[in-house]
């Protein structure tokens, strides 16, 4: 059977370092971090005390505040990216055709926030089960993909993908197929996240996996950087809308890029930690470029998972040498979770947000907060250390690594007809 071709026709971001697509992109680029003191609870006493927070937010300007309160802050994320993406996608709502319209969201946690919120109220109030009539719509995962579906009355297939930090990309891999298949013509496709709570933060320091650099939030996230010591957590979410190539054609769609392939794998290897030799990001990079019909001297851009952490890092660096070869001298590579902090669920919405931007605009954002060379990490590399480098970018591919082993990449290509 012959596949159909898919294309991005919108996109909606709310990010650390900006809360629409046209001001994260702008900040990416110039190398702008989002990590600053944690306000949205008393930190003084976590290892922790600082994130990449959503800035300068209110959430009745997008969401009226009796609709805000039946949901979560992620689920609040996920509406508001969505809407800035349709609106950008700009669907003529008397021709679309519903029931071939889904939505597949990522979320690697969901609704923390209200499920601290209400067992703590639970705890506090003499284990008096008064709970909000709200608080399992509200916490489960699925909940942001049922808004959005209800939202923009979209009857097609509807569901949320869970695979940690790999939760979006994996979203995107659905939709991508279920369009492709001929099983929907539009889909909304992303993650979001808003774990910068008490059980979040107080989680991963637990697990030693956090940055504890409180005296200079913004220079913590230092993927490749010698002395990094662990991820900065962020917040926040991205909306991509996938369309079919000659639906968007049809109706004279703007449209970003096209969407070629995409590939998972897993490590068989530990809860938390990466296979040492990096052999799923190996393996993940190689199964979607097959996915996509493409050799590794295809690829342009690599916008990578790179989180900042002392074992992370080196492991998908050695994979990607290994995987590309010599090509890996010629590519572009960054890491954009220096500016943004680790998204968990939502990261691989707003880096595949930054490859179709880099490939719109022809520049590769940064990886700032370089200081240090890391002996591990081989100099040959070019890792856009500190400052954007203008060069051609017709393909970009972004990796995402979960807990559990969970591996995902999507590639973006320059449209062409």
């Amino acid at each position: 059977m012959s596949f159909k071709r898919v294309v991005i026709t919108g996109m909606g971001a709310l990010t650390p370092i900006g809360n629409d697509v046209p001001t994260y992109w702008k900040n990416l680029v110039a190398g702008v971090s989002g990590a600053a003191p944690i306000t949205r609870f008393d930190a003084e006493r976590f290892r922790t005390r600082f994130a990449c927070e959503v800035k300068g937010l209110d959430i009745q300007d997008y969401i009226p505040r009796q609709e805000a309160r039946k949901m979560d802050p992620f689920t609040q994320y996920a509406v508001i990216a969505t809407d800035e993406a349709m609106k950008d996608a700009g669907f003529d709502a008397d021709t679309l055709d519903l029931d071939k319209a889904g939505v597949i969201w990522g979320s690697g946690i969901g609704g923390l926030k209200t499920f601290e919120d209400e067992v703590l109220n639970f705890s506090d109030g003499g284990r008096n089960p008064r709970f909000n009539p709200f608080f399992i719509p509200k916490m489960i995962a699925d909940s942001a993909s049922g808004v959005l579906s209800i939202r923009y009355g979209f009857r097609g297939p509807t569901f949320i993908t869970v695979s940690a930090c790999a939760s979006a990309t994996n979203a995107l891999i659905d939709a991508y197929n279920y369009i492709r298949l001929g099983m929907m013509n539009v889909c909304i496709s992303g993650g979001s996240e808003a774990a910068i709570t008490n059980a979040g933060v107080g989680g991963f320091n637990a697990l030693k996996a956090l940055s504890e650099n409180n005296d200079s939030p913004e220079t913590a996230s230092r993927p490749y950087d010698k002395d990094r010591d662990g991820f900065v957590l962020g917040e926040g979410g991205a909306a991509l809308i996938l369309e079919e190539y000659e639906h968007a054609k049809a109706r004279g769609a703007k449209i970003y890029a096209e969407m070629i392939g995409g590939g998972m794998s897993s490590d068989a290897y530990h809860i938390t930690a990466p296979h040492p030799e990096g052999r799923g990001a190996y393996m993940v990079m190689k199964n979607t470029l097959e996915n996509a019909g493409l050799q590794p001297e295809d690829i342009d851009y690599i916008n990578t998972h790179g989180t900042s952490t002392p074992i992370g890092d080196p492991q998908e660096i050695k994979a990607i040498e290994k995987f590309f070869g010599e090509h890996a001298y010629n590519m572009s590579i960054s890491s954009t979770k220096s500016m943004t902090g680790h998204l968990l669920g939502g990261a691989g919405a707003i880096e595949a947000a930054a490859c179709i931007m880099a490939i719109q605009d022809q520049i590769i954002p940064p990886t700032i907060n370089h200081f240090t060379d890391d002996p591990e990490i081989n100099p040959r590399l070019n890792l856009t250390f500190n400052t954007a480098q203008k060069r051609k970018v017709d393909i970009a591919l972004s990796n995402t690594f979960g807990f559990g082993g969970h591996n995902a990449s999507v590639i973006f290509k320059r449209f062409e007809e």
